[in-house]
């Protein structure tokens, strides 16, 4: 099979690939079906995932696609690929391999990279019953991020604002205002969510269920929009001066980047999955990457999620616009390009080894 072959054109493909590919390689498979939404098409929306290695191993490689849904097609051809290049046969003694497959099927189906309740999946792993983190700069610019008119004027007036904000307090600054996540606007982009999603909800299950008794547990998650075509820059989340922060650079080499360091090119986001998974794997040994491969310049990404946004809220999908609007999310967050496929699976599959490499040591 050819490299642009374990790549797909839809969630559906994307998930039959998955389950072929899986069971192929010996993989033992089980389904997550979400009861609360379905696809465009009325079908059944579900995170699938595939376990190779023994039950009772005692250190874990955990693969996940879709966190952001629109984002699916990267990780999801990153998976299929590992199970087709016989990632399964090089596991050592005492691994296992866990392929967690759309964790956010809703987004997958339907392009966008929010659940089905607008939640940031990568935004949602907070305490909700505690004090929910600020973002002062979203909420003075929520109505130029989200405006209610995306006709040109409107739009004008809104980069208007922008601009002046970044020009005040830089780029920086407006990145992580936009971005970092927020918990005010449920109607908002990069929305963290009033309580725990179903995503959340079935991850944390997955993971009890197959890697409550680990000792050491390597993730890897699969992102896009961030960065030069293709190219696979690993962001960890592990706090300074760390043993997982030290992990994290002997196994995957030292340009790793961190989001507390400063030196990523993701801002210090709230509420991420690699954070809040740590904090509830504590008797685990845990190192986490996030590998996020570039498509586009970052100003068309952030306004493809914007886009995309007020399409939902305020706008009709099956339109010309709506056609065009998740076009471009799909270039947003997909290049459907020979050469971005062969560089994502590439770095996928070199760092799961790494990782493989590293559980071992």
């Amino acid at each position: 099979m050819a490299v642009r072959d374990y790549f797909s054109r839809d969630y559906s493909e994307a998930r039959r690939k998955f389950r072929d590919a899986a069971t192929r390689a010996g993989a033992a498979l089980s389904a997550y079906v979400n009861p609360q939404a379905k696809g465009p098409g009325g079908e059944e929306l579900s995170t699938d995932v595939a376990r190779l290695g023994p039950r009772d191993a005692g250190r874990i490689l955990i693969t996940i696609s879709a966190t952001h849904g629109a984002e699916g097609f990267a990780g999801s051809g990153a998976q299929v690929g590992s199970f087709e290049a016989g990632l399964g046969r090089e596991l050592p003694a005492d691994t296992a391999l866990v392929a967690i497959h759309a964790i956010n099927p809703y987004g997958f189906a339907w392009l966008r990279r929010v659940t089905e309740d607008n939640v940031d999946l990568n935004r949602n792993f907070v305490d909700h019953s505690a004090s929910l983190p600020r973002n002062p700069g979203y909420d003075q610019l929520a109505d130029a991020i989200c405006p209610s008119d995306w006709a040109e004027t409107a739009l004008a007036a809104a980069r208007e604002r922008l601009e002046a904000y970044a020009k005040k307090h830089g780029m920086a600054a407006l990145q992580f205002a936009v971005t970092a996540g927020q918990y005010n606007h449920a109607d908002g982009v990069f929305y963290g969510g009033a309580r725990p999603t179903w995503s959340r909800e079935t991850l944390l299950k997955v993971l009890a269920e197959h890697a409550g008794h680990a000792r050491r547990l390597a993730l890897i998650d699969y992102h896009t929009g961030l960065g030069p075509w293709g190219y696979g820059e690993p962001i960890v989340t592990h706090a300074p001066s760390t043993p997982a922060l030290a992990r994290a650079r002997a196994w995957f080499g030292d340009r790793i980047t961190s989001t507390q360091l400063g030196n990523s090119t993701s801002a210090d986001v709230k509420g991420d999955i690699l954070t809040g998974l740590e904090k509830r794997l504590p008797r685990a040994e845990f190192t986490g990457l996030a590998l996020e491969y570039g498509t586009l310049p970052l100003q068309q990404v952030l306004d493809a999620v914007r886009a995309d946004n007020w399409l939902h809220i305020h706008g009709d999908p099956q339109s010309p616009q709506g056609r065009e609007i998740k076009q471009k999310v799909r270039e947003a967050f997909y290049g459907d390009k020979d050469d971005w496929k062969s560089m994502i699976f590439e770095q996928a599959i070199a760092a799961e080894r790494n990782a493989l490499r590293g559980l071992a040591g």
